[in-house]
């Protein structure tokens, strides 16, 4: 069916029947405003696993033996500098108390000094004597303060539970992703709340004197600082409430720059309504379909809306040019329903193949994030350009503001007529080659993005935050954390009792922990050293692994698998490396080095299998966005060149659109790396999205100037007539959008900061670039091949 054709039954369609269209989109939006009422903050750690990476086959695989990467760490630090007094083991075994009876714990694997998995070992005149760090019978008398503090060095959990200067200890966790007395998803988001009020509310002497409670312990406080997954999810959520705050200002503004440019508060109205019920239409149907919000995609919301209202300000700019030309309302709307449904719809199919494109990663967070954005894209498309025609349809212009617009396009002229000459020779040389330049630039520096991240602590917050400001804490005074990655020594049954098989493990341990960036490991073979120096008085030089099996057994007979360090048929023996942060070198450091030894050691029995713990996890997720980072790409820009070539049946109008797109997008990423923005799970999304946001600028603006460069105008006229209908609209949406974002750079969330700064550029540079160089780029692949044809 011809186009044209297919547009006007189209238009027949609904503007023949304006009162039943309305009043369906009306029962719709709210049904979906209803169901858009029971959102809720959905946030869960398999949520962020790459499922189907190697890395995770070894991580759930021994899940059940050796726990996950969700753990949550309790520091219970003196406030005097000294842990061995008897105040201080009463708020530890309070604490203890606390964290054990937090809903979705694994309570078999909860560890602190007063749980009876942390046990010590010894060699007496009888044999061995092994018992718990803190015995039943304890009482906080110095004699027992001092039999606790030997214990505490027989176990050799000094740098692990206990600080290394004795200032504190830690309490010790994991959660599971269901709670195990209701069999519901765990909600994170809860277990924080209950670990702020059960434990540091009622613990912390800083978080007390606060809100002026009296110190449970007045004569030696403690300061309690806690980290770990549920816990970081915790804290993003709770700045997602400030989030709102800022979408709010983002809103005003973006209202107040909207009456401006429409001088019509009940077009403004019109194009910001239609914005917000593409946004309600978005959260309803992913609340239909099960889906909640997660903290890390709190930004898709005002991505629909930046979006939305772009199309939305096309469609009134096109009203409104009719209007200026004397047209009524109704003819003004329909032409405008026929002229914008083509460029429109391409735009919009754009931005739903480029958001699609994500699914590419399988990762569910980002999965969710493009079924989401592309949830929004459809709604747009119903709203933007069928529903807003015809609302559009029934206002009635006066003549004052006809005269209102007459003085506008006065004064707009002389900026059109100005920015037109850019068709010409010598500009578009200068601009192309300036692009050129840019391009050069955006391919030397955008290589130097990293993949995943690039600071201490957790990027997603300021470094000042309460949870990076712990997780300092932690990590200087014990020699863990909560970064952690665990290789698998996957051998034969009673691979343990092996010389071969120990050494092996043995050296591998050696070898990571002088690779920089590994602050400590822990593993089977050292601590059978020494077990074995135990059994011969202590004395360093018997810290070995023994070479007769009967003296090798001894050794690591009495380590339980509790530990961690091994299966209950000693096949699989993890050895632990403690990093000192999980940025993205250190992670590709420590893998490269596993990989390095796993092929080089020569050990036939013994393969060492990344990944668990949460560095293990990070991994994964690095080396999968890795990945599919050019693949998505490649994606969005081929999808975009097939619409633009179906559609306008011209390769050289297609390239002049995605020239400036391919521009943008690399000096984006130089940005990242200018602004050490790492490229990962929240960040990876927008920078593919940012391609379909801009790509919408280039079609509109290059649509309207193709039908009146068919007429026979020239290159310069053409487009100066398509700023004057279409250009306006562009500029105004370029720097609306961008002057909202920017607000961002003030949020409580530090990646939400440099999303709005990335946002704002992407908006900005996509802007400039359709206005500036796509004309330019006219110049050299229109105007010869017209001359040709003369």
């Amino acid at each position: 069916m011809p186009r044209a054709t297919l547009a006007g039954r189209v238009e027949q369609l609904i503007f023949g029947r304006r009162p039943l269209v309305i009043a369906l989109f009306a029962l719709v939006t709210a049904w979906l405003g209803w169901e858009a009422a029971a959102l809720h903050i959905d946030a869960g750690f398999a949520k962020l696993l790459p499922l189907r990476h190697p890395y995770m086959a070894t991580f759930l695989k021994h899940q059940q033996e050796f726990g996950g990467a969700n753990r949550v760490l309790v520091a219970v630090m003196s406030r005097n500098g000294d842990m061995f007094t008897p105040e201080f083991f009463e708020v530890l075994k309070q604490v203890t108390d606390e964290v054990f009876f937090l809903p979705g714990v694994d309570r078999g694997r909860v560890q602190s000094l007063f749980t009876p998995n942390v046990r010590y070992t010894e060699v007496v005149e009888d044999g061995i004597a092994a018992g718990n760090v803190i015995p039943d019978d304890f009482a906080p008398t110095p004699e027992g303060l001092l039999a606790v503090r030997r214990n505490i060095l027989k176990a050799g959990i000094v740098g692990r539970l206990v600080a290394n200067d004795f200032t504190g200890a830690i309490v010790s966790a994991e959660l599971m992703e269901f709670d195990p007395e209701t069999g519901r998803k765990l909600d994170f988001i809860a277990v924080a709340d209950e670990i702020e009020a059960r434990v540091r509310q009622k613990f912390d002497a800083e978080t007390l004197a606060a809100s002026h409670v009296k110190l449970v312990v007045e004569s030696s406080p403690v300061d309690i600082h806690v980290i770990g997954f549920s816990k970081v999810v915790g804290d993003i959520a709770a700045g997602a409430k400030r989030v709102a705050v800022f979408f709010l200002i983002t809103f005003l503004i973006t209202a107040l720059l909207v009456y401006v440019y429409a001088q019509s508060l009940r077009l403004a109205a019109l194009v910001l309504g239609s914005a917000l019920v593409a946004v309600l239409w978005q959260l309803g149907i992913i609340t239909r379909l099960g889906y909640g919000m997660d903290p890390m995609s709190i930004l898709v919301p005002f991505l629909v809306f930046a979006i939305a209202v772009s199309h939305g300000v096309q469609m009134v700019s096109s009203v409104r040019s009719e209007v200026f030309l004397g047209a009524s309302s109704m003819d003004a709307a329909r032409t405008s329903f026929r002229r914008l449904l083509v460029p429109g719809g391409i735009a919009l199919a754009t931005d739903t193949l480029g958001f699609f494109t994500i699914l590419l990663i399988r990762i569910q967070v980002i999965q969710e994030i493009a079924v989401a954005a592309s949830i929004g894209v459809a709604a747009i498309i119903l709203l933007d350009l069928l529903l807003l025609p015809v609302v559009l349809s029934y206002v009635t212009f006066a003549a004052s503001y006809r005269e209102t617009l007459e003085r506008r396009a006065r004064h707009l002229r002389r900026l059109w007529q100005g920015l037109s000459a850019v068709t010409e020779a010598r500009p578009a040389a200068a601009i192309v080659t300036v692009a050129a330049a840019l391009a050069a630039f955006g391919l030397w520096k955008g290589d130097q993005v990293q993949i995943g991240d690039l600071h201490r602590g957790v990027p997603e917050l300021r470094a000042d935050s309460r949870y990076n400001l712990d997780t300092e804490v932690i990590t200087s005074k014990f020699s863990i954390g909560v970064d952690i990655l665990n290789v698998i020594a996957e051998t034969k049954p009673e691979g343990c009792v092996d010389y071969d098989v120990m050494t092996t493990i043995d050296d591998f341990s050696w070898q990571m922990e002088n690779l920089p960036g590994v602050h400590s490991t822990i593993d089977l073979p050292r601590l059978a050293k020494q077990l074995n120096a135990g059994w011969n008085e202590g004395s360093p030089k018997w810290r070995v692994l023994s070479r007769n099996q009967s003296v090798l057994t001894q050794s690591v007979t009495y380590v339980p698998t509790s530990t961690g360090l091994l299966n209950s048929d000693c096949s699989v023996m993890p050895v632990m490396l403690f990093t000192d942060d999980h940025k993205a070198a250190t992670i590709e450091r420590i893998v490269r080095e596993v990989k390095k030894f796993e092929a080089s050691h020569g050990n036939r029995d013994v393969s060492f299998k990344l990944a668990t713990g949460n560095v293990g996890v990070m991994a994964a997720t690095n080396e999968a966005v890795a990945a599919a980072q050019w693949p998505i790409m490649a994606c969005v820009f081929g999808s975009t060149i097939l619409l633009c070539l179906v559609s306008f049946r011209s390769w050289r109008g297609s390239l002049a659109i995605l020239l400036p797109l391919g521009l943008v997008s690399l000096l984006s990423y130089a940005l990242m790396a200018l602004l050490d923005i790492g490229l990962k799970v929240s960040t990876l999304p927008v920078a593919a999205l940012g391609v379909g946001i801009g790509v919408d600028y280039g079609i509109y603006l290059y649509g309207r100037f193709r039908s009146f460069y068919a007429d026979g105008r020239s290159l310069r006229d053409a487009y100066r007539e398509a700023l004057e209908v279409t250009g306006s609209g562009v500029l105004f949406t370029g720097l609306t959008l961008a002057i909202g974002v920017s607000t961002w750079v003030l949020s409580p969330l530090k990646f939400q900061a440099d999303m709005g700064l990335l946002l704002g550029f992407l908006f900005l540079m996509n802007m400039i670039g359709a206005l500036v160089l796509l004309p330019a780029l006219l110049h050299f692949l229109l105007g010869r091949a017209r001359a040709r044809t003369a």
